[in-house]
């Protein structure tokens, strides 16, 4: 962002003369999103050839002539590398645009389809099924606060993170665990889906997975618009484009704005001008824009970048200021729900930005000063006082700007976990009283957590949304590496709350983290590594969980080889601290202990046990934790695989199947895989009640009966990027099953590949 940080994107042509925008009555004709995605997908199923550079209304400029005088590229797209494209490959991509025409005298990037947000529509993009998002917008409340710094209602974080390249952003995870697997959710307020490039595309639709993940704990997802700085082969014809009205005075690719996030599934944009050379003339035009933007989706959130003034030039404020408030607010209206103020802002201009807010209205804590940590992490020199000071009210707002850096490539799953952990929660991992390392002052410290546990049934298997295996039941199922946000759970908000029995003093605190080396399902499972002098309660969540007389909660667990034998108790709290720091009341219920795996446990070594938290109607569980001892202060290794609530039988959870399983498209590469896309109707809503689908699995049905994992998501299509043909078949039967919340699966709908 700024000169420095451009990720350089382009606009295009603006609406032509004539041009109109649809009419209510014509919304009312308009197919919809079931539709649409329904028409693309039947678009998909006809394709017994591999897809096109041209498909979903792509023009690629094959003209080599301006090649030599290619544009410098811009940071992000150095250190973003694409992922590399097979020949001829169905993998489909989250969706990029340039917003009319393209950049002038250059190809594409290795890799990238221009293609032209203005002619785009849904119904011929064949790539649309495999990129929605389905999961609603969960709500979620603020508990008391782990520590007494903790602030609510006060400064929020934002965060600005590239997943993958532009161009190469898997639209349903893909077949490797090193990726940036985000779960401190309870922290954010808001995500962007940072990217794009002069050379591949400036506008960015999220991909599915991340916005399911998301949406699952509470927080809204922006896609990215990236008007570059000339330096990274910006162009100012794409600023006119973006912003040109119509023969009528609207803003066609504004409407084109609010159909693609209405139609893929997420909250808004993050409109980030940085193309210099406008005029005043220019600035109005694009506050007006912003301003239809606003009024044609009340709903969608809009966040401004403090870049492109009201000179329409570009001068980074560092500050919300006349410069920049007329795409903040405008009269009595509001236009941007926030603005990411840009780094070059000091306390003086914070503490006048805040003012400033105040003046018009607004909130301070709508305005995220930038800390950059891209390069540094959480050795980046941050003025915290500036805007989060302690003992006193927080001045505005914070973003994060590129926070993966938590993850370095090539390094196993745990111990990106282990860092993002020191990353959020400070270098003890204890929520209690979060610092560091260093200077580091981490989100958990200032800002209050906040939890989407609301009702009852509730489970979680600790599935971070990637790992090096599939397990099902304590059975490996799948036995590559693989990764998918939508398929991750709610995981526990504050990492770690450990409280010893006597309420105070110190004590050797056991390392508690996720692990990928075995799990009841998915692939993870929640260790707990280390001497335990003491009886030691492990918090998970902060709930409201309304409870009956038959509610239970069940534990999954066991205790590795080597381990002393690990008492357990269930820790229910029915009431919330009195104060921020404070310590819930726990109600301990036996559940029971475990020893090294013995031949009578289940598979793995596994045991459930099942204990009744529920006395009657009318009481709330305010948080679920475990308690656990060992005999002497003994060294423990004790896994936790699952935790669900639930008011009855699991099986009353189960969803109704999907059904009509196709494969869409296919590709036999030659080694003795194929890569597929396959579609299916999703599960029909049941009435009176009906049951939720938490996601879709896939799996391999063997010649010798097995199940054999391939994928999962939360919608209704999904590519697989190799499947394994077995002893010379001559058909690969392919089932697909509808999961329930309590991991219930739905009979099969199966389809047969023929190879």
């Amino acid at each position: 962002m700024g000169v420095r940080h451009g990720a350089g994107r382009d606009a295009g042509r603006g609406a032509e003369p004539g041009a109109e925008r649809a009419t209510d009555r014509d919304a009312e004709r308009r197919p919809s999103r079931r539709k649409l995605i329904a028409g693309a997908a039947a678009t998909g199923a006809g394709l017994a050839l591999p897809l096109t550079p041209g498909s979903a209304g792509a023009v690629v400029r094959t003209d080599a002539s301006g090649v030599a005088g290619r544009a410098p590229k811009d940071p992000n797209a150095l250190k973003t590398p694409k992922t590399p494209k097979a020949a001829g490959s169905l993998q489909p991509y989250a969706s990029y645009w340039f917003p009319d025409s393209f950049p002038e005298g250059r190809e594409p990037d290795p890799g990238a389809v221009w293609r032209s947000l203005k002619s785009w529509r849904p119904q011929d993009d064949a790539d649309l099924p495999y990129n929605v998002a389905t999961v609603p917008l969960a709500k979620r409340f603020a508990p008391v606060p782990a520590n007494p710094t903790a602030r609510t209602g006060q400064a929020r974080v934002s965060a600005l993170v590239s997943f993958a390249g532009t161009a190469g952003n898997p639209s349903q995870g893909s077949p490797k665990a090193d990726y940036y697997a985000l779960s401190h959710w309870a922290y954010l307020d808001e995500l962007v889906f940072w990217g794009g490039s002069s050379g591949e595309g400036i506008i960015l639709a999220p991909n599915a997975p991340v916005t399911d993940a998301a949406h699952r704990n509470g927080v809204p997802v922006l896609g990215n618009v990236f008007l570059p700085p000339t330096a990274y082969g910006g162009e100012l014809t794409w600023t006119r484009e973006l912003v040109q009205k119509d023969a009528l005075g609207r803003f066609p690719l504004a409407d084109k704005l609010i159909q693609v996030a209405r139609t893929y599934g997420f909250d808004g944009w993050f409109l980030n001008g940085e193309t210099d050379g406008g005029d005043p003339a220019l600035a109005r035009q694009f506050a007006d824009f912003v301003q239809a933007l606003r009024k044609g989706a009340p709903e969608l959130r809009i966040t401004w970048y403090d870049a492109f003034n009201a000179d329409g030039r570009v001068g980074w404020q560092g500050a919300l200021n006349d410069k920049n408030a007329m795409f903040f607010q405008r009269g009595d209206e509001k236009l941007s729900d926030t603005v990411f103020v840009d780094f070059r802002w000091s306390a003086s201009r914070l503490a006048s930005s805040a003012a400033y807010a105040r003046r018009l209205g607004r909130s301070p804590y709508e305005l995220w000063a930038g800390v950059d940590v891209e390069a540094s992490g959480w050795d980046a020199r941050v003025n915290w006082d500036a805007f989060v000071p302690e003992g006193r009210d927080h001045v505005v707002s914070y973003g994060l700007y590129r926070p993966e850096w938590t993850r370095r490539s090539g390094e196993a799953p745990g111990t990106f976990h282990a860092r993002d952990d020191q990353f959020w929660g400070g270098r003890n991992t204890d929520p209690s009283a979060p610092a560091g390392p260093g200077s580091w002052r981490p989100a958990a410290r200032t800002v209050a957590d906040r939890s989407t546990i609301t009702s009852v049934p509730f489970a979680t298997a600790f599935n971070t949304g990637h790992g090096t295996a599939w397990y099902e039941g304590g059975v490996r199922t799948g036995n590559t590496e693989w990764n998918h946000l939508g398929l991750q759970d709610r995981l526990p908000g504050r990492r770690w709350a450990l409280w010893a029995d006597d309420g105070g003093g110190t004590f050797r605190r056991p390392a508690v983290g996720f692990d990928f080396g075995t799990a009841w399902r998915g692939g993870s499972s929640l260790l707990v590594d280390g001497t335990l002098d003491r009886p030691v309660t492990l918090e998970l969540y902060r709930t409201r969980l309304p409870l009956r007389a038959g509610t239970v909660l069940e534990i999954t667990h066991r205790a590795d080889e080597g381990s002393a034998a690990v008492t357990v108790e269930a820790a229910v709290a029915y009431a919330e601290p009195a104060k921020a720091g404070g310590r819930p009341e726990f109600r301990r219920l036996p559940a029971r202990t475990v020893r090294t795996r013995r031949a009578v446990d289940g598979p793995g070594g596994w045991v459930t046990s099942t204990v009744r938290i529920g006395d009657g109607p009318g009481r709330t569980a305010y948080a679920l934790g475990v308690r656990l001892s060992a005999p002497g202060g003994s060294p423990v290794r004790w896994r936790l695989g699952a935790l669900a609530v639930h008011d009855g039988e699991p099986a009353a959870h189960t969803p109704a199947a999907p059904s009509a399983v196709q494969v869409a498209a296919s590709r036999v590469t030659g080694d003795g895989t194929a890569e597929l896309r396959l579609t299916w109707k999703p599960t029909a809503k049941a009435k009176p009640v009906p049951v939720p689908v938490r996601h879709y699995e896939v799996h391999q049905i063997l010649p010798d009966g097995q199940r054999r994992f391939l994928g999962g998501t939360c919608g209704a299509a999904f590519y697989l990027p190799a499947l394994r043909r077995t002893s010379g078949e001559p058909g690969t039967r392919l089932e697909v099953r509808a999961v329930g919340e309590l991991y219930t699966a739905s009979a099969a709908a199966a389809a047969v590949f023929t190879w």
